[in-house]
C-alpha cells in the first residue's frame, strides 16, 4: 500500500480509465464497465487490475466497502505549480513588446497569482508616484493583459507612448489616472475614455 510502488503498464491505463469514468460520470466505474472501456472479455480482467490498484494504495475503500479515489490532498499556502512569466522592460519604456529579443528576464509566478488561461508580463517601476499603493521605485510589478478597469484599479495605461501605472477612474467620458503617493509633485492624468489600457496590476514584487 506505497504510492511509490510502479505500476505495471496495465495497471496504469486502469488507472486512468477510472479517473476519466470519476469525472465524467460523477462515480466510481463498476468493474464491467471498466472491462469495456479497457477492451477486455472477462470482467475478472478488470477486477484483477483494481484490487492490485487497491493494494498499491492509488484506490482505496469508503465506509461501506466501496472503492473509490482517495480524496486528494488539502491544498497549502503556497503552489507549486508555477510559469515563466517575462519581464519586458519599464514604466516609462512604451508598449510592452514580447518579442524575444525585447524581453529582459523571465521570472517564475505561481500560477495562483497568474493563471495560466491568461497573459501576464512585469514591468520594473520607476518613480514613486504610487509608493502608497504598494509600488516602490525598482519593483518587479505582475501586470494582467487587459485592455478594460474598474474604479479603483492599478493600470498599466499608454499615453504618448510610454506606460504609466497609475490608479483609474472613470467620470462619465473622461478617464482620470490618479497617483498614490505621499509626494504632492505627482497630480493626476485626465485624458479621454479611448485611453489605451494596457493591464491591470496583480501586485508588486519588491526587488531584494
Amino acid at each position: 500500500m506505497n504510492k511509490n510502488t510502479p505500476l505495471t503498464p496495465k495497471e496504469n491505463d486502469a488507472l486512468y480509465e477510472v479517473r476519466q469514468a470519476t469525472r465524467l460520470l460523477g462515480r466510481f466505474p463498476s468493474v464491467r464497465e471498466l472491462m469495456i472501456s479497457m477492451g477486455y472479455k472477462s470482467p475478472r480482467s478488470a477486477a484483477v487490475l483494481l484490487e492490485r490498484l487497491e493494494k498499491k494504495g492509488f484506490l482505496e475503500r469508503d465506509d461501506f466497502r466501496r472503492l473509490r479515489m482517495p480524496p486528494e490532498p488539502e491544498e497549502t499556502s503556497f503552489s507549486t505549480d508555477t510559469i515563466n512569466v517575462p519581464v519586458v522592460g519599464s514604466a516609462r519604456c512604451g508598449n510592452p513588446d514580447w518579442a524575444e529579443q525585447n524581453i529582459e528576464d523571465y521570472v517564475k509566478v505561481s500560477t495562483r497569482l497568474a493563471p495560466r488561461d491568461r497573459q501576464h508580463f512585469f514591468l520594473r517601476a520607476k518613480g514613486d508616484s504610487m509608493n502608497e499603493a504598494g509600488i516602490e521605485e525598482g519593483d518587479l510589478v505582475l501586470v494582467r493583459v487587459q485592455n478594460i478597469a474598474n474604479n479603483g484599479d492599478r493600470v498599466v495605461a499608454l499615453i504618448d507612448d510610454e506606460a504609466t501605472i497609475k490608479e483609474f477612474h472613470r467620470r462619465n467620458d473622461i478617464v482620470v489616472l490618479q497617483p498614490r503617493s505621499n509626494n504632492p509633485s505627482h497630480q493626476p492624468i485626465i485624458v479621454s475614455e479611448s485611453l489605451q489600457i494596457q493591464g491591470v496590476v496583480v501586485t508588486a514584487i519588491p526587488t531584494l
